[in-house]
């Protein structure tokens, strides 16, 4: 294989990014799945100058541990960019690692956004993968390619409800024929979900506790309806006497934690069904709605959507890549799918 060939089967390699407020996940066209790494970037101060540290999961574990001149941030909140030059940073980290440090690497990229960002917040994520080295950048709504990575029949004439619960935003969409006939997104989700089990233990236990120790609790007893018994221990800061301390808490705390913001949740869904036309909602009493992204992954979150909508309620399969792996099947199939594709 010569140079020319090399570099066009570099070139050739077009990528599809889901670009979410806590996960980064990359598909190479062919080839699925080739990265899943925190959103995360590691800043380190030398001399009045900024410069990347590290990205992605080496990155992650220094938030909350790191000393005065080093800062783990997030460069995207709720969905859109907090930070320009760190999120380019980041997607530019995230081309180079998947095409091998290559220094030809030009692809084409075709990156999800969410429903309600703005057409100044859509210009900024398309020109931040510009700079990081794309030679043509695309970009499709979220919960459409949530819906192609579920396999839901998007384009046929029926309807298909998807609720897609990321990090940053939730897209509650309704489809039919290839497009969205209702949206929302949502800024309350896996994030939002972590800050209130904060305000929770400060509030029940006076015990303070960071974002990464919420995580876990969301992850291992996080819960939409209290069903078991089992008890978890948790560590942090007493807030009176300054002094590490542990507690024990139930499901039923955590379900007391997420409350608010699960019937924030069941509103906008409540909100989308009566937004939707009546032959759409027809075809929904059987369809029901399809649940992804991590959120979906909280226990019993189907159940309580389930009971307060009347309608069934289904997890995808994989809810955690849905969204990367519909992007990428519309990078692959984009005469399919070209009028669900936008540039700006």
């Amino acid at each position: 294989m010569g140079l020319f060939d090399s570099v066009k089967k570099i070139w050739s390699q077009d990528m599809a990014i889901d670009l979410g407020t806590a996960n980064t996940l990359v598909v190479l066209k062919g080839q699925g799945v080739v990265l899943n790494e925190p959103s995360v970037v590691a800043i380190v101060d030398q001399g009045g100058k900024k410069n990347v540290l590290a990205v992605g999961d080496e990155a992650k574990t220094m938030l909350g541990r790191t000393p005065g001149n080093i800062s783990a941030i997030r460069p995207l909140r709720d969905g859109v960019i907090a930070d320009f030059i760190v999120t380019e940073e980041m997607i530019k980290h995230f081309i180079k690692k998947v095409h091998k440090g290559s220094t030809f690497a030009n692809p084409r990229i075709l990156i999800c956004v969410p429903t309600g960002s703005t057409p100044v917040e859509r210009k900024a994520i398309q020109d931040s993968a510009l700079a990081a080295g794309a030679r043509r950048v695309q970009l499709i709504e979220e919960p459409i390619a949530a819906a192609i990575g579920a396999n839901l029949p998007i384009s046929e004439a029926t309807g298909s409800m998807i609720v897609d619960i990321g990090g940053g935003t939730s897209e509650i969409a309704v489809m039919s024929l290839g497009g969205l006939v209702y949206s929302k997104s949502l800024r309350v989700a896996g994030d939002s979900m972590d800050t209130a089990i904060v305000d929770y233990m400060r509030k029940e236990y006076n015990l303070l506790i960071g974002d990464t120790t919420a995580e876990k609790i969301k992850k291992e007893m996080g819960t939409a309806v209290p069903t078991g018994t089992n008890t978890y221990p948790v560590k942090g800061r007493d807030l009176r006497s300054g002094t590490p301390k542990e507690v024990n808490i139930t499901e039923e705390d955590t379900a007391e934690a997420l409350n608010d913001i699960m019937k924030q949740m069941v509103g906008a869904i409540k909100d989308a069904l009566e937004n939707t036309p009546p032959e759409l909602s027809a075809d929904l009493v059987d369809m029901g709605l399809t649940l992804t992204g991590g959120g979906a992954l909280l226990k019993n979150i189907d159940k309580r959507f389930s009971k307060e909508t009347g309608l069934p309620v289904h997890i995808a399969d994989d809810p955690l890549s849905c969204v990367a792996v519909g992007t990428g099947k519309a990078l692959d199939q984009e005469e399919t799918f070209s009028t669900m594709l936008s540039e700006y």
